[in-house]
C-alpha cells in the first residue's frame, strides 16, 4: 500500500509525518537497551525479510500498490516499538534507494504500515490471548492481527487518498481494501508459519527477552 509522491494534500503529509515522527522517536526511547548482541542480528534478519516481501507488489489504484506487509510478524518477534523502527527503516530505504513509496509520502507510508498496521495487528493478538489462554489463543491471534494489520493500513490509506481530494473515499476504499483483504490472507499463513518456525529455533524466551518493555518508563 505504498503511496508516490504527489498523490497527497499537504496537509494531509504533515499531519502524518507529524504523527510518524512522534510514534518512531517513543519507539526508539523504548526499545533503548532492548537489545543485545544475540538480538540485533534477528532485528536485521526480520527487516531483511520485509524488506523482500514488500518489494513484491503490484499497482493498484490512486498511486497506490499491494504487497504483504509484515508488521504482525515483526511485532510477534520483536514487540510494537521494535517493529515500528523495522518497519521504518524498511520503509526508508525503499523510498530513498529503491523509489518505492514517495518521499514526500514517507511519513504517511510509516503511518500506515508502521504505526497502524503494527499495532491494530499486536492489540488483537494480545487480546486473543488474554480470552483464549495457550497455543490456540495465540494462533488465532497471530492469524486475525496479521490480517487486521494489513486491512487497517489499507483503510487508513484510503482515507488520506480521499481527505486529499485524488478520489472519493467509496472509491479508494472498495480498491484497496478489496486486494488487502486477500493479500491479509496471505500474510496470515506466512506470519503464522514464520513465527512457529523461529520460536522453535530460537526458543519463545530469546523474543520474550527482546519484547520485554520498562512499562513505568515515564
Amino acid at each position: 500500500m505504498h503511496i508516490a509522491d504527489g498523490i497527497l494534500s499537504p496537509e494531509v503529509l504533515i499531519i502524518t509525518a507529524g504523527v510518524s515522527a512522534g510514534v518512531v522517536g517513543l519507539s526508539l526511547k523504548k526499545s533503548k537497551g532492548q537489545l543485545g548482541e544475540r538480538q540485533i542480528p534477528m532485528l536485521g534478519v526480520v527487516s531483511a525479510f520485509i524488506f523482500a516481501a514488500q518489494m513484491l507488489n503490484f499497482p493498484i489504484i490512486g498511486g497506490t500498490s499491494g504487497h504483504l506487509l509484515g508488521g504482525m510478524l515483526a511485532a510477534a518477534l520483536l514487540g510494537p516499538w521494535n517493529a515500528v523502527l523495522a518497519l521504518t527503516t524498511v520503509l526508508f530505504v525503499q523510498a530513498v534507494f529503491f523509489s518505492d513509496g514517495g518521499i514526500t509520502a514517507l511519513g504517511a507510508n510509516v503511518f500506515n504500515m508502521a504505526v497502524i498496521g503494527v499495532f491494530t495487528g499486536y492489540l488483537f493478538y494480545q487480546l486473543m490471548q488474554r480470552i483464549i489462554p495457550g497455543k490456540t489463543g495465540k494462533t488465532l491471534g497471530l492469524i486475525g492481527g496479521s490480517w487486521l494489520s494489513v486491512v487497517a493500513g489499507a483503510l487508513a490509506a484510503s482515507v488520506e487518498i480521499s481527505l486529499s481530494g485524488l478520489l472519493s473515499f467509496k472509491v479508494a476504499a472498495g480498491a484497496l481494501l478489496f486486494w488487502h483483504s486477500f493479500i491479509g490472507l496471505g500474510e496470515a499463513f506466512i506470519t503464522l508459519i514464520a513465527v512457529t518456525y523461529l520460536e522453535k529455533i530460537f526458543g519463545v524466551g530469546f523474543f520474550q527477552g527482546i519484547k520485554e518493555v520498562a512499562i513505568n518508563e515515564k
